[in-house]
This record gives C-alpha cells, structure tokens and sequence, in this order.
C-alpha cells in the first residue's frame, strides 16, 4: 500500500483548479529544485488540459540543506499569499529558480504587483514560517523523502510528472 497523505487537503492549502474535482493532486515541493523546475512545465500542462476535473495543491517541501534560497522563496510565495497573490509567485519563483536572493524575490514581488512594505513585513512574520514548517513535518509523515514528490487523491504516486500527465489521460477519460 502506498504512502497516504497526512493531512488531507484543506482551506489551509493554496488549491487552483476545479472545485470539485475528479483528481486531486498534491506537490511537496522546493522552489529551488530543479527537479521540481523540470516538473512545472508539465504540471502547467496538467492544469491547461484537465483543471477544469483537477483540484492541484503546492506544499511546501524546501531542502534547506541543500538549496540555499528555498526556505525565503517559499517564504515569499506565502508572503505573496497574503496579497492574494500566491500562484503568481510561485510561477514567477519557477521561471527564475537561478535568482531567488532576497533582492531578487523583492523584485518579484515589485513585478507581480505587491505593496512592498506589506510583502517586506510579511516575510518577517514568524506564522509563515510555522506554515512551511507544517508543510514539510506533513510531508515527512506522508512519507516524502524528496522533491518533487506528487500524491493523486491522497495516495502517494511513485513517478514524475510526465508519469503523472500519462496517468491523467490513460485513467481519467479527460484525455
């Protein structure tokens, strides 16, 4: 049997996508990773062919020991949030994976429209990092051991995107 997630989706997540969904897809994910960057294009595909029968979720999953930027860029994407403005972050995060320094992310937040000072006050607030924190002890124990790492209504799928694109189309008869 494979690994559940724990917890289900909830208003806690940042969701896109259908509503009431056939599928529900979940990502532990590091803005950093690059495979996870690999990931996005096709998961942007996901979303364009099926989101109108997909419920898609980004958790939080930065390999700090690793990527050096993960753990501010997730906290700006949840800074972004604040204003509304998640997925625009968390695209912008993916098509800049080389630059997310703090000058940088400040720059993103300028681009996708934030108040800066806002966007600035919010990186500082310690319940963002109680959010990415919850995120990864979630992943932890749902079993992810690396990113990304995808679940399909609540059930740990062992594959990358492109297994995941296959799946979607094969099983769902959205293809």
């Amino acid at each position: 049997m494979s690994a559940q997630l724990k917890p289900a989706l909830s208003e806690k997540d940042h969701i896109r996508g259908s509503k009431k969904p056939q599928l529900t897809i979940v990502e532990y994910g590091d803005f950093q990773c690059p495979y996870c960057g690999d990931a996005e294009p096709i998961v942007e595909e996901i979303m364009d062919q099926f989101g109108e029968a997909i419920a898609f979720s980004f958790r939080n999953f930065p390999l700090k020991d690793v990527h050096e930027f993960a753990f501010d860029a997730a906290i700006a994407a949840e800074a972004a949030s604040q204003q509304g403005k998640y997925w625009e972050m968390h695209d912008l995060l993916f098509a800049n994976q080389s630059r997310l320094d703090r000058d940088s992310l400040l720059n993103m937040a300028e681009k996708i429209g934030l108040d800066l000072q806002r966007f600035k006050n919010a990186v500082q607030d310690e319940k963002l990092t109680e959010k990415i924190e919850s995120d990864f002890e979630s992943g932890a124990r749902s079993g992810v051991n690396g990113t990304p790492t995808f679940f399909v209504n609540g059930a740990r799928f062992d594959g990358g995107a492109a297994d995941l694109y296959a799946l979607i189309k094969e099983n769902t008869g959205l293809g």
